[in-house]
């Protein structure tokens, strides 16, 4: 006899697809986790490194331009693990049209702010040389 199980999506599933189903939602919430925990690691440690280079070389490089790119970097490793996370969760617990749809404006948004993050690093967009 199969034990029919409601999951935390209002689908039913026997208990080892509901099982399975689980463990990916707790891996697609581990992946969201990894990436707050990258960009505040990262801009702890860019605030650290701004506040010990501003406190010992005054005067010495451009530091809030080094601190800025180094946040940014941190914010676009953050945004890429984010649309991993949410890829994983859409094709695999709730792989409907809306998901998809929704899937696809979050990518074209974190997109759009990759661009805008790397023009305010770099100083052009991705496509263009240097």
């Amino acid at each position: 006899m199969n034990l029919v199980i409601l999951n935390s999506f209002g689908t039913v599933g026997t208990g080892s697809h509901n099982s399975l189903m689980i463990w990916i939602e707790y891996a697609s919430i581990f992946i969201e986790v990894v990436a707050v925990v990258i960009i505040i690691a990262a801009i702890l440690s860019a605030l650290i490194h701004y506040f010990i280079h501003y406190a010992f070389r005054r005067g010495v490089g451009n530091h809030y331009r080094e601190f800025k790119i180094r946040i940014g970097r941190s914010l676009l490793l953050g945004l890429e693990v984010l649309v991993a996370a949410d890829i994983v969760r859409t094709v695999a617990l709730d792989f409907t049209m809306q998901s998809i749809l929704g899937l696809g404006a979050l990518v074209l948004i974190r997109t759009f702010l990759s661009w805008a993050l790397v023009l305010e690093i770099e100083g052009h967009w991705p496509w263009q040389k240097d």
